[in-house]
């Protein structure tokens, strides 16, 4: 395997990592986590221009990347950034569209890639304890439409996004992959409604009430039945995503407590030059270290035809950061002392994140449980 990337990954990771060092600085994220909105429109637009959301799809749904490596790059340079803006939800709705889309859904991704469109997920329940397969929302005929009608919950940047990708079961038991369909409704739906919230890493989101929402016959993704492999597949390019999102936000860390271990003195010394500190420091990169193989390794495996392959990389994946994450956000705190915890620091932002990643899309029990299971099929 090349772990080198091609020199078009580079300079994408080049020009968006100088434009978020140069204009998305730590002061400008923090006020923009924290605003009404939860984002800047205005950033959304020039990182979209800059090409980041185009490398996340294939030259066939009008992007020129799409496959694990790109999607590595964007988001490693998210994470490096603590960036708030909508890509998770883009990306795994765009890539449900580009997969299972008629010809008038598809003509969306160019909207999406071009970020004049905001897409979200609206797939979790409150009472789904991250089965992906578990959705008691109910989609019922209506002549030639449908009757939406349920809750979605935690559902990130709902507030903003001008489409929500919405799973509904058609038919089969609430647990069952068979019979989930999956719907394209546009905000400002009549019977949709969302109670929102900011989240605890920055940016915000949404509980999402589906009271009687009527759609046409055009608003269903794909078969009616069928959604479940096509969410599947989009959702494991949010994982590669997440992974890389957090490698971005290790490393951060990782820089942030070198620095700090080389300058700060006590009894005359750096305390870096402690014994004890060295260990610690060294155990944490060499964890670093693995949750990087473990990004590669899923990143490779993204388009991979065995299901079973692919999903147990994509679960071994987000088990890994979700371990080395939490391991990362206490060290760096615990090596920085007390003034790892204070607000004004962005190391604290760092870890806060990582913590939060683990929850997103899975957490590691839930991804540990499934690559066994995943081993027995």
């Amino acid at each position: 395997m090349n772990f080198e990337h091609t020199e078009d990954r580079r300079m994408l990771a080049d020009s968006l990592g100088r434009f978020l060092r140069e204009q998305y600085t730590f002061e400008t994220r923090d006020r923009i986590a924290r605003s009404p909105e939860g984002f800047s429109a205005a950033h959304w637009q020039q990182i979209a221009g800059l090409g980041a959301i185009g490398a996340l799809f294939g030259e066939a749904d009008g992007g020129y990347g799409g496959d694990g490596f790109d999607i590595a790059v964007v988001f490693e340079q998210l994470g490096r950034a603590l960036a708030v803006e909508p890509f998770l939800g883009t990306l795994i709705v765009g890539r449900a569209i580009a997969a299972a889309g008629s010809e008038a859904q598809r003509a969306r991704l160019a909207d999406i890639i071009e970020g004049s469109c905001i897409a979200a997920l609206a797939h979790g329940e409150p009472d789904a304890y991250y089965a992906q397969a578990r959705v008691s929302t109910r989609a019922k005929k209506q002549g030639d439409g449908w009757v939406l009608d349920g809750a979605k919950a935690v559902v990130a940047q709902a507030e903003a996004a001008d489409l929500l990708l919405v799973s509904a079961r058609t038919s089969g038991d609430i647990t069952d992959e068979a019979g989930i369909s999956l719907f394209l409704v546009p905000a400002g739906t009549a019977g949709v409604s969302l109670r929102g919230y900011p989240v605890i890493d920055g940016g915000r989101a949404a509980e999402v009430t589906l009271q009687g929402v009527a759609l046409g016959a055009d608003a269903l993704l794909g078969r009616e039945g069928e959604g479940y492999p096509v969410l599947e597949r989009a959702i494991g390019a949010g994982l590669v995503a997440l992974t890389a999102e957090a490698v971005g936000a290790m490393d951060m860390a990782k820089e942030a407590t070198l620095e700090y271990l080389r300058t700060r003195k006590q009894f005359g010394v750096p305390i870096g030059s402690f014994q004890a500190l060295q260990h610690r420091m060294a155990d944490m990169l060499l964890e670093v270290e693995q949750a990087r193989s473990a990004l590669i390794n899923a990143a490779a495996a993204l388009d991979d035809p065995d299901r079973t392959k692919r999903e147990r990389a994509l679960s071994a994946a987000k088990f890994t950061i979700g371990r080395i994450g939490t391991l990362v956000a206490e060290e760096s705190i615990q090596l920085h002392g007390g003034i790892g915890m204070t607000w004004e620091l962005p190391l604290a932002h760092y870890a806060k994140r990582l913590v939060m990643i683990n929850h997103q899309l899975g957490d590691e029990d839930h991804h540990l449980e499934r690559y066994i299971a995943l081993g027995r099929t």
